[in-house]
């Protein structure tokens, strides 16, 4: 079978099987020996909005690639990008197109988040590695099955925040995650902890800059945007610009406001900070008014608790306190103040366990990157469960055996929420 017969379709479907169809595996995914550690990876963008610009260059600072392929929904992304990219790449409408191709070894997923996940399956089923843009999911359904297909698939995954493996001061804390999670094993700080995340720690949540709009009078569709393709897996709703390309993010359907655009960035680290990369937590009580079914509205508190009394309080409405870690014996706050003499504690404490914080190392030793598709799917959870209690407004119980809501089938049915046809999670091959 030619390589251009092959529907879009069977490109993503099916895992190995898919792969097999077509036989065009990516070099990184053919064995030991087939991709050399001197040998240039290739990428492809899919979305090349916003967000996606920064997605362009050779070098994204942990990795460098030739740039092959960009893609997006807008051909006036298309042919704006197109002029300042090098001579060779090649557009695309559609990303299952990029896919068929068998000389790309990494995309690029810097689209809205109701897009993260099934093009993150689909990248996996066509053997590519994959640079994901932060939220990674949606929901936790999807996360649930991109890990599934990472799994199946060998994929080595990047979810693209960076503050638990870099060193520099984290936002306006002053210190960095490694000092933290040295000073939490330490022990110093006493017990349990508490983690406050707000701006008088040090962390903007964004909350009125990522509200959407209620206007939502019906517009025409400009002609250079597929927007039926835009909307892809979420409900039809009548076009206005004001909520798509960089406006979605103040839409429950797109994103989740504030807390989609920065969560990753602050609760990451935080889970790699407390050590709960293997555990979700128990309780989860949000303080808000009432959310509207569209529309991401501000928030006050959403409080996030483990079985063992560590505690995370995402502060919305800057009420809560200074002290970004805080224990039964003392504290650090912004600027890396604290009552204790954290550096010798630190200091005292040994080298937490190395792990591959260069994606192109990751890539051609086909190890797992230091927040990959596992750890990221758990970080992106604590955003997910946030966001499910706030627009719920009232307390969930949460099981981490499961991954379920406890005696709450509302809050359940929003951990896989329905998809419009014909874009499914199965459909991408899981």
């Amino acid at each position: 079978m030619k390589k251009n017969e092959i529907s879009r379709r069977k490109v993503i479907k099916g895992g190995a099987v898919g792969i097999a169809l077509f036989s065009i595996i990516p070099r990184h995914v053919m064995g030991k020996g087939c991709l050399a550690p001197s040998d240039q990876l290739t990428k492809a963008v899919v979305g090349v909005g916003g967000m996606g610009q920064g997605h362009l260059g050779k070098n994204m600072g942990t990795y460098s690639a030739n740039l092959l392929a960009i893609c997006d929904v807008d051909q006036a992304h298309i042919d704006s990008t197109l002029k300042k990219t090098p001579a060779g790449t090649k557009g695309y409408r559609d990303f299952r197109d990029v896919l068929a191709r068998d000389d790309i070894d990494v995309i690029h997923i810097p689209t809205p988040p109701h897009w993260h996940g099934l093009i993150s399956i689909a990248a996996s089923n066509a053997g590519k590695a994959v640079f994901c843009e932060k939220p990674m999911t949606r929901t936790i359904g999807e996360g649930e099955a991109v890990v599934e297909a990472c799994r199946r698939n060998g994929t080595i995954f990047r979810l693209n925040t960076w503050f638990r493996f870099t060193t520099g001061a984290f936002y306006k804390l002053g210190r960095d995650s490694t000092f933290c999670r040295k000073l939490v094993n330490s022990g110093i700080l006493g017990g349990p902890l508490t983690c406050t995340i707000g701006a008088k720690s040090g962390f903007d949540w964004k909350l009125e800059a990522w509200q959407g709009n209620y206007a939502q009078t019906p517009q025409a569709i400009p002609k250079n945007l597929d927007y039926d393709f835009w909307l892809g897996p979420r409900p039809w709703r009548d076009y206005n610009k004001s909520h798509v390309h960089t406006n979605f993010r103040g839409y429950w359907d797109y994103d989740g406001g504030g807390l989609g655009d920065m969560g990753l960035h602050y609760l990451d680290p935080a889970q790699f900070i407390l050590g709960k990369d293997n555990e979700s937590p128990s309780e989860i009580t949000p303080i808000t008014d009432d959310q509207h079914p569209y529309i991401a509205k501000p928030w006050k508190k959403v409080t996030l608790k483990w079985a063992d009394g560590t505690t995370i309080i995402l502060d919305g409405d800057g009420t809560a306190s200074d002290k970004y870690l805080e224990g039964s014996n003392g504290y650090l706050q912004k600027g890396g103040v604290s009552n204790l003499d954290v550096n010798t504690a630190v200091a005292a404490q040994p080298a937490l366990p190395k792990v591959i914080k260069k994606f192109g190392d990751a890539i051609k030793t086909k190890q797992k990157f230091a927040l990959n598709e596992v750890n990221g799917h758990r970080s992106t959870t604590l955003v997910n469960l946030a966001i499910i209690a706030i627009r719920l407004n009232r307390k969930l119980n949460f099981d981490n055996a499961t991954q379920r809501f406890i005696n709450d089938d509302e809050a359940n049915r929003m951990i896989n929420q329905p998809m419009r046809a014909p874009w499914t999670i199965n459909e991408m091959g899981v």
